[in-house]
């Protein structure tokens, strides 16, 4: 109820949490929720762009990216990866892969493996499962 209420900004007007822009010609693109955003270093990292680039490999069925605490930048880019069927490769390997696609400080610093990637009942990613693990502990949560 709090957080419903604290969205709506004057009657008629309210905010979802979503991020992105609008071009030229007025078309809306979304890039991420800003629940999700990684703040690492300063710099802002959308992980929809980061699960884009590690999708292009033809190993990976699904995939997850979230941040995780790091104690020098505050949130280091982490990934969670499901392959496809009979498919595998070593976490270097998707680590070369994403460097050659994005920015340094969007690269993963580490990806986990998983054989299915959790999901809710409704067929969504289960993120928190995946993320709150690494946070226990700290004062700062997402």
């Amino acid at each position: 109820p709090e957080k419903t209420a604290s969205s709506y900004l004057r009657p008629g007007v309210f905010t979802l949490g979503d991020m992105g822009h609008v071009d030229d010609e007025g078309w809306i693109f979304l890039a991420d929720r800003a629940t999700n955003m990684i703040i690492t270093g300063g710099v802002n990292v959308y992980p929809a762009e980061v699960e884009q680039a590690l999708l292009e490999h033809p190993a990976v069925l699904d995939v997850a990216v979230f941040g995780i605490p790091d104690e020098e930048w505050g949130e280091q880019v982490k990934a969670a990866v499901e392959f496809a069927a009979g498919e595998t490769v070593a976490d270097i390997e998707l680590i070369d892969f994403a460097r050659e696609r994005l920015g340094r400080h969007k690269v993963p610093r580490s990806i986990d493996v998983h054989e299915s990637l959790p999901r809710q009942p409704n067929g969504k990613l289960y993120l928190s499962s995946l993320r709150d693990p690494y946070w226990e502990g700290h004062d700062r949560k997402i």
